[in-house]
C-alpha cells in the first residue's frame, strides 16, 4: 500500500516523523486504497499540534478550531484545476469531540496524544483505518475492524449507531451515499453487495428525522454524489425506505403508487428512478432533470387505467423541478439547465410530420449547445419506460435533421 501513497504525502509524513511526531494517513484515502480505488484526497492524522504543524511547514495555514492544518504541496492530483501550482493535504491533529448540541458539529473540541481517541469520534468503521510508521514499521491501526468490514463489504458505524448519527445529521445520508457508490452497478451484480448493517440500518431510520437540522448546502452536495454514483436509483430508494427523501425531495416521493396509462407499465416514481438509472449522461444537471422529469404528473393525473391523461405535466413539473432545486442550494446554472431540460423533455419528432422549421423551433427554444443533454434525457425516459432502445430511428433521423439546420 504503501507504493499507492503520492510523494508529496510521503514527505508530509516523513517530516512529521524525523521531527518526533506520530503521523498516519487517516479515513478515506485510506479506505480508498484497501478498496484498490484512487483517492480524491489526502488526510493526515498526527500527535503534532497545529502550531508545531505550521512551523513544520512553512507553507501552510490555518484557519478552524478543529486543529486542520492545509498544508500546501506541489500539485499531484489529476483531478486539480491546471492553472493550480499546489495541492492542499489536510493535517490534523488528535482530536476528541464534546456533544453536538446543534446535530452539525461539536461543541467543543480538545486535542489528545492518543491516535485511538481520535479514530474513535470517526463515522464508520472503513474510515476509522489509520496507515503509518508504528515503531519503524509501517502498519495499518484499526481498532474498530474496519478492514474486516471492506472485506464483508458492510457499512458500519464506530461505536453507538444511535450517537454517531445523534452527533452529526448528515452521517445518515453519507451511509446510504457510501452504499450507492460502493455497490457494483446492477448490471454486473455479484453474489454478496455492500449493505449498512442492522443496529446501523435501524438507528438510520429511528434518527432519520434529525436530517431536518442540516443545511441545504450539505444535503445538495451529498444527493449529488448519489445522483452521481454508480447506483443512483439504488440510492434514491434506500433515501425512501430509511424515511430521508422526505427531508429532501418530497415531491418525488408523491409518484409512489401513481399508475400511469397505456405508454407506460411503471408507476411515476418507478419510472423516475429507472430514467435516473438508466440515464447516458454524467452531467448532474441531466442525471437531476432524469429524476424529475415527470415529477408533475401526479399533479396533472385526470382519469384511470390506460386512458388516463397528463396535459402539460413537463411545465408542471419544471416550476417544481426548478421549486426543489433552488430549495436545496443548487447553483443558478443547474436550476436553469435541469429545469429547461424538464420543461422541454416531450418534444414531438415524427419522420415524416416535422418540418426543417420545426427543428429549428426546437433548436431556438432549447439551445444548440443543450441539445445532447435533451436527447439524454429523452434516452432516460424512453429507457426508463422498458422499451429495448433508447434511441429508436426517428431519434437518430432528429440528430441528423439538428445537424443539417444548424
Amino acid at each position: 500500500m504503501l507504493t499507492k501513497i503520492p510523494l508529496p504525502v510521503q514527505d508530509v509524513l516523513q517530516t512529521l516523523n524525523e521531527a518526533g511526531f506520530e503521523a498516519y494517513i487517516v479515513g478515506g484515502c485510506v479506505r480508498d486504497l484497501l478498496l484498490q480505488r484512487s483517492p480524491k484526497d489526502w488526510d493526515v492524522t498526527t500527535n503534532a499540534t497545529p502550531q508545531d504543524i505550521t512551523t513544520l511547514f512553512p507553507e501552510s495555514f490555518y484557519e478552524n478550531d478543529f486543529g486542520t492544518v492545509g498544508v500546501k504541496v506541489p500539485r499531484f492530483l489529476s483531478t486539480t484545476e491546471t492553472e493550480k501550482e499546489n495541492d492542499i493535504i489536510e493535517v490534523t491533529t488528535y482530536r476528541t469531540e464534546s456533544a453536538y448540541t446543534d446535530k452539525r458539529r461539536p461543541d467543543t473540541v480538545s486535542f489528545t496524544q492518543s491516535l485511538e481517541e481520535d479514530l474513535a469520534r470517526r463515522d464508520f468503521t472503513m474510515n476509522a483505518i489509520a496507515y503509518g510508521k508504528k515503531n519503524g514499521i509501517w502498519t495499518c491501526i484499526d481498532p474498530y475492524q474496519g478492514q474486516r468490514d471492506i472485506t464483508e463489504k458492510r457499512i458500519r458505524t464506530v461505536g453507538n449507531a444511535k450517537e454517531r448519527f445523534g452527533e452529526d445529521a448528515l452521517r445518515l445520508m453519507r451511509a446510504v451515499r457510501f452504499c450507492a457508490e460502493l455497490r457494483s452497478p446492477k448490471s454486473q451484480e455479484h453474489s454478496s453487495e455492500w449493505y449498512i448493517e442492522e443496529y446501523t440500518h435501524q438507528a438510520l431510520m429511528k434518527l432519520s428525522g434529525n436530517l431536518a437540522h442540516i443545511s441545504k448546502e450539505r444535503i445538495r452536495d451529498e444527493l449529488s454524489k448519489i445522483v452521481l454514483s454508480k447506483n443512483p436509483a439504488f440510492g434514491i430508494e434506500l433515501l425512501h425506505t430509511t424515511g430521508l427523501l422526505k427531508h429532501i425531495l418530497p415531491e418525488l416521493e408523491i409518484g409512489i403508487g401513481v399508475t400511469q396509462n397505456l405508454h407506460h407499465i411503471y408507476t411515476v416514481w418507478e419510472h423516475n428512478l429507472r430514467a435516473l438509472e438508466t440515464c447516458p449522461s454524467e452531467k448532474l444537471s441531466v442525471r437531476l432533470a432524469c429524476l424529475l422529469h415527470d415529477v408533475g404528473k401526479p399533479h396533472t393525473k385526470r382519469g384511470e387505467g390506460y386512458r388516463a391523461t397528463f396535459y402539460n405535466h413537463d411545465h408542471v413539473g419544471a416550476r417544481l423541478t426548478e421549486q426543489a432545486l433552488t430549495r436545496l442550494r443548487f447553483s443558478k446554472e443547474i436550476v436553469k439547465h435541469a429545469t429547461l431540460l424538464v420543461d422541454n423533455h416531450l418534444f414531438y419528432y415524427n419522420v415524416d410530420e416535422v418540418t426543417e422549421a420545426s427543428v429549428r423551433r426546437l433548436i431556438k427554444r432549447v439551445g444548440i449547445e443543450n441539445m445532447d443533454d435533451l436527447m439524454a434525457v429523452r434516452i432516460g425516459d424512453r429507457l426508463g419506460s422498458g422499451v429495448p432502445k433508447g434511441k429508436p430511428y426517428k431519434l437518430r433521423h432528429l440528430e441528423y435533421m439538428i445537424e443539417k439546420v444548424s
